[in-house]
């Protein structure tokens, strides 16, 4: 029995060292770079084909190689990532920002979904659902005690199924069910208003695929409800990023026909490019360029409005590209704190109809040659978070705190502060303190309400007001990798 099983095991290696071949010609032939180690690759075979044979109960050959895959990948660095079918989809339905669901923007309280606010247009404003709304069952399942994702995935599937909400309305005090049909909703990654006559507040919360449009038209609808305005918030705090092409245009808004937006540098030939505020740049269709049109609606008024970037600890990416373009040109003044330093590069590579890699490949670096990656962007007037200073920044991880981050590749590595550490255990007991509050005590407002105390030094900034800038606030230095 134990032979037979050898035997299966050793023809398992030579199905996988063939396989790991074949990638190596190809690696060979795709980038002209030496073959993959021979010696190495025929242990990784030798270690599946004991696994595969030796192993106390069967397991799955397609399970172990994607594994072994994921395994890989993961230890380059913390962006670079294996997609199977269903973390491929997910990842998909996030750029495009698209997905099929109810059409809820959501938090969560006392350990029930809270509805934040209905989407424009979705299944669940058309139902009826309200900002406070708490959904306490979907369909038959409780809530209470799932995490957020959970409830996320309950409330999505297929288009045109049903799912029935249970609703908890507050100032009603009455429960009820309602039943919504799931459809294909398209998430608003743009918000706008006017805080007051002449002074504008533009956010946006993640580059994806309909972002420039969306923010194209908010921009026009702006100007047409106050064509005088004296100065406008762009506001990128928390926005992750998203696709560059989505960050080039937003920073082609604001600047000078064909100057330097961003360029990136990487291994291979095709990753070295200089990506310019010109149309070709960005625009995904000859029919289409909202920025243009934008441009010309506005009679360019987004090169020359006052402005005042507003950014924190989580902007990162494709905000970090925008931020940086528009602070070498000193096209505005950059407020908050400094950014994530997520500066590289990912290309996602199709491997199969429904699995890709996503593999970094280049870092980034601003018009003026500055590399993002590990340090992020230092604003020109560092704002604590509150009046009262910074409640929980301390406890934001930034990219030089990630495990096998990507170093600078330009400046030194600093060794790690103690006094972070020590920073952040006293931000974790505030934050606990803080939890236990009722929601309207809590400390940290909504982005864009009139509490919003780095919004108000923005337009103080903007009318030439006083500013309370932070007195605690430095920069920090990139940090040694453990």
């Amino acid at each position: 029995m134990g032979h037979k099983l050898k035997i299966v095991g050793w023809l398992s290696v030579g199905a996988l060292a063939g396989a790991l071949t074949t990638v190596s010609l190809q690696t060979v032939a795709r980038g002209n770079m030496a073959p993959l180690p021979l010696e190495e690759l025929q242990q990784l075979a030798a270690v599946f084909g004991m696994v595969k044979s030796d192993y106390v109960e069967p397991v799955d050959e397609k399970k172990l190689i994607t594994e072994a895959i994921s395994g890989m990948v993961a230890s380059l660095d913390p962006h670079s990532q294996y997609f199977d079918k269903k973390s491929f989809k997910e990842f998909s339905e996030g750029t495009s920002g698209r997905f099929v669901g109810v059409g809820i923007e959501i938090s969560q309280e006392d350990g029930l979904v809270k509805v934040v606010s209905p989407i424009e247009g979705s299944p669940a404003d058309r139902a009826g659902l309200k900002p406070n709304d708490l959904i306490t069952k979907v369909d038959d399942t409780p809530l209470k005690g799932l995490s957020l994702s959970d409830a996320v995935k309950r409330m999505r599937g297929e288009p045109k199924t049903k799912v029935v909400l249970t609703i908890f309305r507050k100032d009603e005090n009455r429960t009820f069910p309602v039943t919504i049909i799931r459809e294909e909703i398209k998430t608003q990654s743009v918000k706008s208003k006017l805080i007051e006559p002449g002074y504008g507040w533009i956010r946006v919360s993640q580059f994806q695929e309909r972002t420039v449009e969306d923010f194209a038209r908010k921009i026009e609808d702006m100007y047409k409800q106050d064509p005088q305005l004296k100065g406008l918030v762009l506001d990128l705090r928390n926005d992750p990023g998203g696709l560059l092409d989505a960050a080039v245009a937003l920073s082609a808004a604001f600047l000078p026909q064909n100057v330097t937006v961003v360029s990136t540098n990487g291994q291979l030939e095709e990753s070295k490019f200089t990506y310019k505020a010109a149309p070709q740049f960005w625009r995904r269709n000859s029919s289409n360029d909202p920025i243009t049109r934008m441009t010309q609606a506005t009679g360019g008024a987004l090169k020359k409005v006052p402005l005042v970037v507003l950014v924190n600890e989580g902007s990162a990416s494709a905000s970090e590209i925008v931020a940086g373009a528009l602070q070498d040109y000193q096209r505005g003044t950059l407020m908050g704190s400094q950014t994530f330093g997520k500066g590289s590069v990912q290309t996602v590579r199709q491997l199969g109809p429904d699995t890709a890699l996503k593999i970094t490949t280049a870092r980034y670096y601003t018009p003026k040659g500055r590399a993002i990656q590990a340090k992020g962007i230092v604003p020109d007037v560092m704002l604590d978070e509150t009046e009262n200073g910074n409640v929980f920044a301390a406890l934001r991880t930034r990219e030089a705190d990630l495990g096998k981050h990507l170093s600078n590749g330009k400046e030194a590595e600093e060794a790690k502060d103690p006094a972070r550490e020590k920073a952040r255990e006293e931000a974790m007991k505030k934050l606990e303190e803080e939890s236990k509050k009722p929601v309207a005590e809590r400390r940290l407002p909504e982005f864009g309400s009139e509490k919003d105390f780095q919004l108000q030094q923005a337009l103080n900034q903007l009318k030439g007001l006083p500013v309370k800038a932070s007195t605690t606030l430095a920069e920090r230095k990139v940090e040694k990798k453990d």
